[in-house]
């Protein structure tokens, strides 16, 4: 079975009073709202490709908080000369806080892959991203938050 790694970026800031997080419409997908996400490049740590891809596919640049796990999961292949083939992906997801730039202000090559890019509140991505495994990557953030602002969790 083929392999793939990837890694994104779940990328907070913080908009009057509440934590929010950036999230993507990809192409062509209208009721889909994902995490920032691609293909680790060779030389490319999986942290240094969260920031990548979360700088090309929102606009705004992230710097790294922790990681936050990996999702694993098997797909099939809908391509040319690989079509039928079953893939296991493997995406390592990172905590970013967002620093410069403007949600949805991205370079017009990366038009083809995101439809849209916007901010939500984190406490309600759990909910509101369509993929399992982002939606635990989401949870894994706004406990990761909570506890960095003395909010909420258990304090050992």
């Amino acid at each position: 079975m083929e392999r793939e790694f990837s890694a994104g970026g779940v990328l907070v800031r913080t908009i009057r009073g509440r934590t929010m997080v950036a999230a993507i419409r990809p192409r062509g997908r209208e009721r889909v709202w994902a995490l920032p996400k691609g293909h680790i490049d060779p030389g490319e740590s999986a942290a240094e490709t969260a920031m990548r891809e979360v700088r090309e596919e929102t606009g705004v640049e992230g710097r790294l908080v922790e990681k936050l796990g990996d999702v694993r999961y098997v797909y099939t292949a809908t391509w040319e000369g690989a079509k039928g083939e079953r893939i296991f992906k493997v995406v390592s997801f990172f905590l970013l806080r967002a620093g410069r730039g403007r949600i949805g202000e991205i370079d017009e090559s990366m038009r083809i892959e995101v439809a849209e890019a916007r901010w939500l509140p984190l406490e309600e991505a759990p909910r509101l991203l369509t993929y399992e495994g982002e939606r635990e990557m989401a949870a894994r953030a706004l406990a990761s938050c909570n506890l960095q602002l003395g909010r909420g969790g258990s304090h050992a």
